[in-house]
């Protein structure tokens, strides 16, 4: 299930402030302090929040956030990072893409493309570009964790490791300030670790909450990815990590300022 949209202006107001409060919610809504109190307990369930008395924290809990309501989270951030991510891959280009909701976003904004070949242990992108305009569609073998439809385990490895692309497009559940790219699943990072030897130019896709989430596994350090594509202007400190590593950072809003300004 996705979040409602109350639900994820709530969780919109603790990421703002660090907390919301029931009364203040039930105020602001104009709805009864139960129904509030069924919201919290649904992000709470979810491991979006953390009941305390009288309402909610945010959580830095480890348990990884559903696929489907990953997909719900920022979703119009996703979309321009979608775009301004296919912007950079050439016409008839190769490349490879990991599972995650903002690298889905990348193949929706590549369906029109021409002649590309995708290789990639994402069912979700098979189905995404499926139909579309002759694409070279090559999907791994391995594990299918039916939580999201990520092929994974030894053999996705191997069948990631078989290939030279151009470019690769990788998500992450995570991101450091100091520019490590952090997951929670050690099968999914070993493909991902795979697919980032195998591309000559590697690419990392990942909304501005990636800074508020704490993952157990490292995927990488900045010196393994050439481009970073992003929402807004991340902490200083990683902008420092991604300089030391010559990794070149592009923002969305900035982007999208710069345009309309042009205009």
């Amino acid at each position: 299930m996705t979040l409602t949209d109350r639900q994820s202006r709530i969780l919109a107001v603790a990421r703002r402030d660090g907390r919301v409060d029931v009364d203040d919610l039930s105020r602001e809504f104009g709805l009864t302090t139960q129904t509030i109190r069924r919201d919290l307990n649904e992000l709470c369930i979810r491991g979006l929040l953390a009941r305390v008395h009288g309402g909610a924290i945010l959580t830095n809990s480890l348990a990884n956030v559903g696929y489907e309501e990953r997909r719900a989270l920022a979703s119009v951030e996703k979309l321009r990072i979608g775009d301004h991510a296919a912007a950079l891959l050439p016409e008839r280009c190769s490349l490879m893409m990991n599972i995650g909701t903002t690298v889905e976003q990348v193949a929706r904004a590549l369906y029109e493309r021409a002649g590309m070949m995708i290789v990639t242990n994402n069912l979700n992108i098979v189905n995404i570009l499926s139909g579309s305009p002759t694409k070279n569609l090559i999907l791994a073998g391995g594990e299918v964790r039916q939580s999201d439809g990520a092929v994974i385990g030894e053999a996705a490895v191997a069948f990631m490791a078989g290939f030279r692309v151009d470019y690769a497009v990788i998500g992450a559940s995570a991101l450091d300030e100091d520019g490590a790219v952090m997951d929670f699943d050690l099968r999914e990072v070993s493909v991902a670790r795979a697919i980032l030897d195998s591309a000559r130019h590697t690419i990392l896709v990942a909304d501005n909450r990636k800074f508020e989430r704490r993952a157990p596994v490292r995927i990488c350090g900045m010196d393994r990815i050439d481009t970073v594509v992003t929402d807004l202007p991340p902490p200083d400190a990683f902008c420092a990590a991604c300089a030391h590593s010559g990794t070149q950072i592009i923002v969305t809003e900035q982007s999208d300022a710069r345009h309309a300004h042009a205009l």
